[in-house]
């Protein structure tokens, strides 16, 4: 998501940023989890910006996307 944003009287675009418990909500997950998955280099991409963490939706939409498990039924009426 893009918000239009004004800087010095010129327009610009901004990517919507999520912090950490806003980011567990929307996946899930519990913030500790989160954190945990980040440190082990797992989970969704995160923007770090002077040390502080942020999600953009983006990047969770496409973690969801890519979690997603085919099973042999999914397959069936795909097909």
């Amino acid at each position: 998501m893009v918000k239009a944003i004004k800087i010095g009287g010129i327009a610009a675009a901004h990517s919507v940023r999520l912090k950490g418990p806003a980011a567990a909500d929307y996946l899930g997950f519990s913030l500790s989890t989160l954190n945990k998955m980040r440190h082990e280099g797992r989970g969704p991409r995160y923007v770090k910006l002077g040390g502080r963490v942020f999600y953009r939706p983006e990047d969770l939409d496409a973690y969801i996307t890519a979690s997603v498990v085919e099973t042999e039924d999914s397959r069936a009426t795909a097909a």
